[in-house]
């Protein structure tokens, strides 16, 4: 049983995003108000060859939980096996399996959404894993391989009868990857075909879109990713448009740099990186992201492609915001000798 999606509550997941959901994001995260975390996917071929680097991908700490571990691969038995090496190490609270992936890598091997164009196959692999674990098992998946193939219902029923507990459903296809709209009315049949909960996945970014989709579609909770990456606030601000119907001021500057320069000192205390450089470099691509909506944002990235330390990082945050600080002063006094 999943005791947060058997109550009144509507939860709100962080999606598993390779290279991103890493056990600093989860924490920030989750302090910001996500209820539900999934680590990145991990291959069950890495977790069986004992591979040290794959297992660095499972751990997280207790205070994220109810937490799941993510699984891809293309066999019942191994995934299985590797799903209980997992919670021998871990005890996390669910199992996830990775029926969604779009990325070539993982589909070449067989693995990701490219089951989703072999059903039984796919049956075989959650039917695998659900024998194998301890612990509840869930998958994420997406409406289909491409607009000739979309199967997302069947799919679902076919994972709720082999004792899948409960699905994550992103409203794009394979062929999609991230572009175009996700398809809510995709979503809201497996919803209503199942008796299993069904988490809806795509195209979230406001407290409005949460509410939009609790009211007209029968989901149990919502899953936000790509919205999260430059915007963890938007669980605090979702959770807080659902009690209220009202939205909370966006972040200011000065808590978006707050942030950046947190993250990072988090990031640099963790195991993952062998040193401030390679760790700078790592956390670029994120940096940037947490520039959207920034005045002078394209400038912002161009010193962010270059940085390689938490100093300097300090360096352009204090520059930033004094340059910002005289900016608005100076726009101040010049509206104020106009209106008088």
């Amino acid at each position: 049983m999943l005791p947060w999606l058997c109550s009144d509550q509507f939860p709100l997941y962080l999606a598993p995003m390779a290279g991103v959901t890493d056990i600093v994001f989860r924490s920030i995260c989750k302090e910001l108000g996500a209820d539900v975390m999934v680590t990145e996917f991990v291959s069950a071929e890495g977790i069986l060859q004992a591979d040290d680097r794959t297992r660095k991908y499972t751990e997280f700490d207790d205070d994220q939980r109810p937490v799941g571990v993510q699984l891809f691969g293309a066999d019942g038995q191994r995934m299985g096996e590797a799903a209980r090496k997992i919670i021998d190490w871990k005890q996390p609270d669910f199992i996830d399996i990775n029926f969604g992936c779009p990325v070539n890598k993982v589909v070449a091997k067989n693995g990701g959404s490219s089951l989703l164009k072999d059903c039984p196959l796919l049956s075989s692999v959650a039917s695998g894993i659900v024998k194998a674990s301890s612990v509840p098992v869930t998958a994420k998946i997406r409406i289909g391989w491409d607009s000739h193939q979309i199967n997302a219902v069947e799919v679902c029923r076919l994972l709720e009868g082999v004792g899948i507990q409960a699905i994550a459903v992103h409203g794009r296809t394979r062929a999609q990857g991230y572009t175009g709209q996700a398809d809510w009315d995709v979503i809201a049949q497996c919803a209503d075909a199942v008796k299993i909960p069904v988490i809806g996945n795509g195209d979230i970014a406001t407290g409005e879109d949460v509410a939009k989709r609790q009211r007209e579609t029968n989901v149990r909770g919502v899953m936000i990713g790509r919205a999260a990456m430059g915007n963890p606030w938007v669980f605090r601000e979702a959770k807080h448009f659902l009690e209220t119907g009202n939205h909370l001021p966006p972040a200011t500057t000065e808590q978006r740099f707050e942030l950046m320069l947190r993250h990072v000192r988090l990031a640099l205390k963790s195991t993952r990186f062998g040193s401030e450089i390679q760790m700078m470099r790592a956390m670029r691509n994120r940096l940037m992201t947490y520039t959207q909506g920034l005045p002078g944002s394209k400038h912002l990235r161009v010193l962010f492609c270059h940085v390689e330390s938490v100093t300097a990082l300090e360096d352009i945050a204090a520059e930033y915001l004094i340059n910002q600080q005289e900016a608005a002063a100076a726009w101040e006094a010049a509206t104020s000798a106009i209106t008088t």
